[in-house]
């Protein structure tokens, strides 16, 4: 049975910029078959055990020929797989996407194409410059670069697009600015016409350079501005000095790494994005039902809810999985009726509220320690107390609460479990400093990390981190990466996430790296 290709835009680059549509085929396709401009990350919302083809140009390979790339497409969909080719902006713009799909074509093989945010407009967005504008540019040319100059004059009618159109747009034409320029002032254009180039627009690594035809190959020789990026030429460029945005955000040109399992990392990623940074999703730790022993002793806690007198929630976890348990086992919660019910923190007493449980909230920072503080004074020998939590849990306040006399009844209610598949971009960023911070929210996630980039081939993971700031959610956690040879340069005040960002903009305001090349 021949399978199905979608030929996907994956836009510009930041990957939020992505279609709806797009993302409905990365959750769909078997086989992921993308190029150095889609962004990584898009790779993580592709359904589990896909298999990720790289067919972009690495400074170890040289790039696979586009005939190559075509046949690849049409034996991987003979196989019966479902494929997606996801390409850097939208595939019909320079994107040869037309010579991909005249293949699957000839072959018989269905396919679709998904358009997607070109950068030629989006990269100019972010960078404060719309590409018309009512009193400067009513019309738009949008023109390849990348070229040789003589290969260009082959493409380009210069006498007639060089006025053409208000706004000139030249993709992947770095390296050639000088011969552009010079094409363009010969032909017509003043040299003081105002000239921008945007490069990696959208991404962490954005940077933009202006000038005018008369002086930007000189400022990009200064500059050693590299590609890729878009040349944006025409009256358009001035109206970035009243409109750039992007920069202007806190977080702007921070890409972060975000370790905490994917089910949970969304709140995170939000205030990360909403704040101008870039994330980069490398979950290192999961969570599953226990199975064996520890589920039977799960099971045989819940049986005695009637009995306990406290029930103590230390994490969001804990909640949910509790409340999986109770419904799997056909149980309701006013069996628990007897016992008072505290939460360690904001974030596990609003799990409990969803589930209509207002819980006693501990104050101060959130930590297992604040319990004794809270409610020492009705802690009496002999309560029984029902603790739900992980595996991994520290044992250090069922041993207090045992020392106090209290009967502590430790119920596993989920398992962690390590993640990480090996992830050449991750590698590729960290070693050349593009991590700028690393955000840990708990121990496990420390461990799990190190363990993933030993894994991945360092040697000495902890090394390999020295080039980004450490974040940590509480003091746990930051001892524990400490132990681990971290250097743990972000704490939050409380326990959430809402504190951890707030310490990450901290660190950024009082002038938090920007490693980008």
């Amino acid at each position: 049975m021949t399978g199905k290709v979608y030929l996907v835009g994956a836009g510009p680059g930041d990957a939020r910029l992505i279609t709806v549509k797009g993302l409905d085929c990365l959750a769909k396709g078997d086989v992921i078959v993308y190029d150095r401009l889609a962004n990584p990350s898009l790779l993580g919302k592709a359904k589990r055990g896909a298999e990720k083809i790289y067919v972009g140009k690495r400074t170890d390979r040289h790039t696979m020929k586009q005939e190559d790339i075509n046949q690849l497409l049409v034996d991987l969909a003979l196989t019966g797989k479902t494929v997606v080719r996801l390409k850097g902006g939208d595939p019909t713009i320079f994107g040869r996407v037309g010579e991909e799909a005249e293949l699957l074509r000839k072959h018989g093989i269905p396919y679709e194409i998904v358009p997607g945010i070109t950068a030629a407009i989006s990269v100019p967005a972010y960078a404060g410059i719309p590409v018309t504008h009512r009193d400067m540019a009513s019309s738009l040319s949008i023109i390849t670069g990348h070229e040789s100059p003589d290969k260009l004059d082959l493409s380009i009618h210069w006498e007639k697009v060089t006025n053409a159109t208000g706004t000139l747009v030249f993709m992947m034409g770095v390296a050639k600015i000088g011969y552009i320029s010079r094409q363009l002032i010969k032909h017509g254009r003043r040299p003081e016409t105002p000239v921008a180039l945007v490069r990696w627009g959208t991404r962490a690594e954005q940077e933009t350079l202006t000038g005018t035809l008369a002086d930007i190959e000189q400022k990009v020789m200064a500059a050693d501005f590299k590609p890729p990026a878009v040349i944006v030429v025409g009256e358009v460029v001035k109206q970035r000095e009243q409109l750039m945005w992007a920069e202007s955000l806190p977080l702007f040109g921070t890409r972060i790494l975000v370790t905490r399992s994917r089910s949970q990392a969304s709140e995170l990623v939000r205030q990360i994005e909403d704040l101008g940074g870039e994330p980069y999703e490398f979950p290192v730790i999961d969570f599953e039902m226990p199975s064996g022993e520890p589920l039977a002793a799960a099971e045989k806690a819940l049986e005695r809810l009637p009995e306990y007198d406290w029930a103590f929630f230390t994490s969001v976890n804990g909640v949910e999985f509790f409340f999986n348990h109770l419904e799997r086992m056909g149980k309701d919660i006013r069996a628990l009726h007897h016992a008072r019910i505290a939460a360690v923190g904001p974030a596990t007493k609003e799990a409990l509220r969803r589930y209509g449980i207002a819980a006693e909230e501990l104050p101060g920072r959130y930590q297992a320690e604040g319990l004794l503080e809270a409610f020492g004074t009705s802690l009496r020998p002999g309560q029984k107390v029902l603790l739900p939590r992980g595996d991994l849990a520290r044992s250090w306040l069922p041993a207090a609460l045992r020392d106090r006399g209290l009967d502590v009844t430790e119920a596993v209610m989920y398992a962690t479990v390590p993640v990480g598949d090996e992830d050449e971009e991750l590698a590729k960023l960290l070693r050349e400093g593009k991590i700028h911070a690393v955000t840990f929210t708990s121990s496990s996630t420390v461990t799990n990390l190190l363990g993933a980039l030993r894994r991945m081939g360092f040697e000495d993971p902890a090394s390999a981190l020295q080039g980004a700031a450490i974040a940590c959610i509480g003091p746990v956690t930051a001892k524990t990466a400490e132990e681990a040879g971290l250097r743990v340069e972000i704490l939050a005040e409380e326990a959430t996430i809402a504190s951890l960002v707030a310490a990450l903009l901290g660190w950024k305001q009082a002038g938090g790296r920007r490693k980008l090349d």
